[in-house]
C-alpha cells in the first residue's frame, strides 16, 4: 500500500539527490522518471559538478543530509559540509541556472522546548550541531536562491532497514518486553506520504514567496512510546509489552528535543493537500511491509 495522497504529475524536469536515502528512495518510487542521484554519483558540496547537473526549468529536492545526530557532536565538519556548505552550493546553482529547489529541513531548527506545534517563523535555537548545520543550510538557501522553498519535517520512517519503526518491529520479535521513552513528544511521518506531499509542491510552480518555509509531517502527535505500542498493536501484538520510560533512562551525546510537534498550517495555508493522521500512515507501512 502506497500514501493516501495521489501523486501529482510534474512536467518539469525532477532532480532528487540524496537518492539512496529512505526519503530519495521514496521519491524515485513514487516519480521513477526522476533523476536520483546518492553521495557517490553527486557530491552536493562540489560546485563545478552540482552546475552540470542543473538545468534551467528543473526542479531540484534535496534529501541529501547528515543525519547521524550523536555523531554529528564529535564530527562537526562533515555535518557542515554536508547540511550547510552542500544546500549553499545546490542554491547557487539552481538560481544561476533558472532551476527551482526544495530543501528539506529538520525539526531540529527548533530547540524543541515549546508547548504548542512550532510555526515556520517562530524562533530557531538548535542545541545539537546536526540542528545548527541544518539551520545554517536554511540560511544559505534562503539568502542564495530567492525562489527555493524549504520544508522541515519530523520523526520519517519506513519501517525498513534501521529506523525507529523498524527496530520496534524485530524488537516484538526479540523479546518480551521493550523500554521505550515517553516524554519526547513529536509527530511519526511516513516516508511515502512525505515524498507524495514533496512531489505535489514540486508540481507547484506558482506557489507564493509567501510560503517559502513550510512544515510536513503527518496529522496528530505522540510520543515514541506511543509509536512503539501502534506499531506492536499493528502487528498483532500486545502493546502492554512496551512500557514507558524517561529521555535520562537513554542518555545520548545529542540531547533529544522533548517536544518537536510542527504545525502544517502553512502546508494547507500554501494550498497543498494536508498529510494525513500519522496512525493512518503507520498502518499503510506496516500493510505494505508486510504484503
Amino acid at each position: 500500500m502506497t500514501s493516501a495522497s495521489p501523486v501529482t504529475p510534474i512536467t518539469a524536469p525532477l532532480v532528487v539527490t540524496g537518492a539512496h536515502g529512505q526519503l530519495g528512495r521514496a521519491l524515485l518510487r513514487l516519480a521513477p522518471g526522476a533523476r536520483g542521484l546518492g553521495r557517490a554519483e553527486l557530491d552536493i558540496t562540489d560546485a563545478d559538478a552540482v552546475r552540470d547537473v542543473v538545468k534551467p526549468g528543473a526542479v531540484v529536492i534535496n534529501c541529501a543530509a547528515y543525519t547521524a545526530v550523536d555523531q554529528a557532536e564529535t564530527d562537526a565538519d562533515a555535518a557542515f559540509a554536508v547540511n550547510a556548505t552542500g544546500p549553499g552550493v545546490l542554491a547557487g546553482a539552481c538560481a544561476a541556472a533558472g532551476a527551482r529547489l526544495i530543501h528539506v529541513s529538520t525539526d531540529y531548527v527548533f530547540p524543541g522546548t515549546a508547548d504548542h506545534p512550532y510555526e515556520p517563523g517562530d524562533p530557531t535555537g538548535p542545541a545539537t550541531v546536526y540542528g545548527r548545520s541544518k539551520l545554517e543550510g536554511e540560511q544559505a538557501v534562503l539568502r542564495i536562491a530567492p525562489a527555493a522553498h524549504i520544508v522541515r519535517t519530523a520523526w520519517v520512517y519506513t519501517g525498513q532497514g534501521s529506523d525507529f519503526v523498524a527496530t520496534m518491529r524485530r524488537l516484538e520479535g526479540e523479546r518480551d518486553t521493550v523500554r521505550v521513552v515517553n516524554d519526547q513528544i513529536g509527530s511519526p511521518t511516513y516516508t511515502l506520504d512525505l515524498a507524495a506531499g514533496l512531489l505535489e509542491l514540486a508540481a507547484r510552480p506558482e506557489l507564493p514567496g509567501a510560503h517559502r518555509i513550510l512544515h510536513a509531517t503527518n496529522a496528530g502527535q505522540g510520543s515514541w512510546f506511543d509509536l512503539a505500542r501502534a506499531v506492536f498493536a499493528g502487528l498483532g501484538a500486545d502493546p502492554e509489552r512496551v512500557l514507558p520510560c524517561g529521555t535520562a533512562d537513554f542518555p545520548r551525546p545529542a540531547p533529544r528535543p522533548a517536544y518537536s510537534v510542527l504545525s502544517g498550517k502553512s502546508w494547507v495555508a500554501a494550498g497543498l493537500a494536508p498529510l494525513r493522521d500519522w496512525r493512518l500512515g503507520l498502518s499503510d507501512a506496516l500493510h505494505g511491509i508486510s504484503d
